[in-house]
């Protein structure tokens, strides 16, 4: 089953971290992605640039709406995703435990409700 590990954080500039400060997380990150690849459960990671990056597209009213973030005012944003492929909630939840995000964040386990594989969607059952 797929689950997306969704970590939640302050961004660097908002907690004081600077980039010297964040290479020791660019170190456990990496290791954490190698350690999922070599178990055979990474589908994909994304380490997200910060919100103010951000493009919102909606359609509605007959139109469309392209704002530029951010849009909310929240103090831990989306920062980054993992999914993953793994028998069962409490497999997820042991990744998720060792994502170096929860340290300082919060990870978030979401099951998948359908997978999109190699361009087809996969439906449960």
């Amino acid at each position: 089953m797929r689950y997306a590990l969704l970590l939640h954080s302050l961004e660097a500039q908002d907690a004081g971290i600077s980039e010297e400060d964040m290479e020791p997380f660019k170190v456990a990150f990496d290791e954490y992605g190698k350690a999922l690849a070599k178990a055979g459960v990474l589908v994909a990671g994304e380490i997200l640039r910060p919100v103010a990056d951000t493009t919102q597209v909606t359609l509605r009213n007959g139109g469309l709406t392209v704002q530029d973030g951010p849009f909310v005012d929240t103090k831990e944003k989306l920062a980054g995703t993992f999914v993953i492929d793994v028998p069962d909630l409490d497999a997820a939840l042991a990744w998720a435990e060792k994502c170096p995000g929860a340290q300082y964040g919060v990870i978030e386990v979401r099951p998948s409700a359908i997978s999109l594989v190699d361009g087809q969607w996969v439906w449960p059952g």
